[in-house]
């Protein structure tokens, strides 16, 4: 028998689409995770050399703060994240050469090397795990580009 409380807005749990996104990104990071540990490296490890990679392709200076916006990753969280990424050998910190406030990023000889190999296997996991999508993934992503779009990690 159903309860008379009324709390909750869905009949069923699977109609709330902030609990399957939860439960979805669960399933992704716990097997994101697993894709990432032949590369001793996190996920926030993983966006972070990616981006930088991915940044310099595209001929763009790469600082911080860009790192941030660009991950969506909170400043104090990249900078420590990247003072790990330093310590493991995978990238170098420098003064920026005209803004003091800011340091800019570059890939070592190992964090290219590292990175470009995790690229693989995570690309792999990604495309066998959103297979499931079919010719939806398109759709899927600019469903999501919208919601980036819209709340910009700002709520």
């Amino acid at each position: 028998m159903k309860s008379a409380d009324n709390t909750f807005s869905v009949e069923k749990a699977e109609e709330s689409s902030g609990f399957l996104l939860w439960q979805v990104t669960n399933c992704w990071q716990r097997a994101i995770k697993k894709a990432l540990e032949p590369f001793d490296l996190t996920h926030s490890q993983f966006v972070l050399l990616a981006s930088i990679h991915w940044l310099r392709l595209q001929e763009q200076e790469v600082t911080q703060i860009v790192l941030s916006t660009h991950t969506k990753i909170d400043p104090m969280t990249t900078s420590t994240v990247l003072r790990t990424l330093q310590k493991k050998g995978f990238v170098g910190r420098q003064e920026h050469a005209t803004d003091t406030r800011a340091k800019t990023v570059e890939l070592t000889e190992a964090g290219k090397k590292v990175v470009k190999k995790a690229v693989v296997a995570v690309e792999k996991f990604d495309h066998s795990f959103f297979a499931t999508l079919g010719k939806g993934t398109a759709a899927f992503n600019g469903h999501l580009l919208a919601l980036l779009k819209v709340n910009n990690g700002d709520r």
